[in-house]
């Protein structure tokens, strides 16, 4: 069992800041990835972020400049720093890791339940 455990989501006005945070734990042999999709009303589900085990980051366009993925040196806690913030950025945001659970096993997703981020003035 793998648990994903995310927070850092909240009301703020346009153009403030945000940090999530989504920790990882259970049985993990080694974690491939982790990142945050979101979906908004209306919207598709977007990659937000990602970011790989030997660092390599992956932005939507539209947050490109104003998000950051980032881990802990463990690598099974994500950090996301949100700047700049948008009305448009409004969703809800999914962490996820990509977990191999045992030695040469393909590696699987594993989701948080979701945060809520609004902004709004």
């Amino acid at each position: 069992q793998v648990n994903l455990v995310e927070s850092g989501g909240g009301l703020v006005q346009p153009g403030g800041s945000l940090r999530l945070s989504c920790a990882a734990s259970g049985t993990i042999f080694s974690v491939w990835a982790m990142g945050w999709y979101r979906q908004a009303p209306g919207k598709q589900r977007e990659l937000v972020a990602s970011i790989t085990n030997n660092g390599y980051t992956n932005y939507a366009d539209s947050v490109k400049g104003r998000f950051t993925i980032t881990t802990d040196n463990a690598k099974t806690t994500a950090y996301l720093q949100m700047n700049s913030l948008k009305p448009e950025d409004t969703a809800v945001y999914y962490c996820y890791a990509d977990v191999a659970v045992q030695a040469r096993l393909v590696p699987v997703d594993y989701w948080g339940e979701g945060t809520l981020v609004t902004v709004s003035s």
